[in-house]
């Protein structure tokens, strides 16, 4: 996280992690490791070393300013190659994909880069109110609109090549990640122009934004159901399902040619402003704000 982050019933199996059939195979060291782990209670070290390295590379993709497209690309593929080996351990454990893919967002939820109002209003040239809130939505909508373009570029340069196709669903989980941590710090970020500050540490404030995420609405802080730190049965469900919808909307991408490309960006782009103008009508009902500073 940057120093510039102010600290922020039954669960249905959705379906075998059959990821990237590309995945280099686990040597049996590596699984007598694991399994010598799920027997003792001891933490699965490699797993922890994982899941840091995509929290790495998610937060690095959400990171405040402009990346440029080789470095984005060059970011996305290395976390598709973690995903990869992720989503193998995954479908050998019997994890189903939802769940896996629901497990390693709430692991990296906690180092999305959060900014407090002072911060954003510096970095949007001065913006306040109203005006900061649209310039936000603008931001994130063409980033998460790059982020489907890049994929879908990638994706119809595979769809020409077969054999490279088997590394797309790792690198549809990959953008799937990185969308959702882009929308969850624009609801995080939003909250902050309009008031609405969660307290809490950055890990507790993250599960806050992540529920609030998968319902699509804004938290309202003066009501202790909308600020659960715990995520619940229902909310672990409605992730899962947030998360597999969106890893839906990215199987566009998997076009010929550009169509992918175009398909994807948009989707992201129109999905990233439909959640904005649902979580500020929610945050307009007590805390409206003047058209400020443009």
């Amino acid at each position: 996280m940057t120093s510039e982050n102010k600290q922020t019933g039954a669960e249905p199996d959705d379906s075998t992690a059959g990821e990237s059939a590309g995945a280099p195979a686990g040597s049996a060291g590596t699984a007598d490791r694991e399994a010598q782990a799920g027997m003792t209670g001891e933490p699965d070290r490699h797993a922890e070393t994982s899941d840091q390295e995509v929290a790495e590379l998610v937060g690095r993709l959400t990171e405040p300013g402009e990346i440029d497209g080789a470095e984005r690309r060059q970011l996305l593929g290395r976390l598709t190659a973690v995903l990869a080996r992720g989503s193998r351990k995954a479908k050998e454990s019997g994890v189903g994909r939802g769940r896996w893919l629901a497990d390693v967002f709430t692991a990296v939820a906690p180092r999305i880069p959060i900014r407090d109002l002072a911060t954003l209003s510096r970095h949007h040239h001065g913006l306040t109110s109203e005006a900061l809130a649209d310039d936000l939505v603008r931001t994130a909508a063409k980033a998460t609109m790059t982020v489907g373009a890049i994929g879908g570029a990638l994706a119809a340069a595979e769809f020409v090549t077969p054999p490279l196709l088997l590394s797309a669903p790792a690198q549809l989980v990959a953008e799937t990640l990185v969308v959702a941590a882009i929308e969850v710090k624009l609801l995080a970020e939003l909250h902050e122009v309009y008031g609405a500050h969660v307290e809490g540490t950055g890990a507790q404030r993250a599960m806050v934004f992540v529920g609030a995420w998968s319902k699509q609405r804004g938290v309202d802080p003066l009501s202790p159901a909308t600020v659960s730190i715990a995520l619940g049965a229902a909310t672990k469900t409605a992730l899962r399902n947030r998360l597999m919808r969106t890893l839906g909307r990215h199987l566009t991408t998997l076009g010929p040619f550009l169509t992918g490309a175009v398909a994807g960006g948009a989707l992201n782009r129109a999905a990233t402003r439909k959640l904005a103008a649902a979580v500020r009508a929610d945050l307009r009902i007590n805390r409206s704000l003047p058209p400020g500073k443009s």
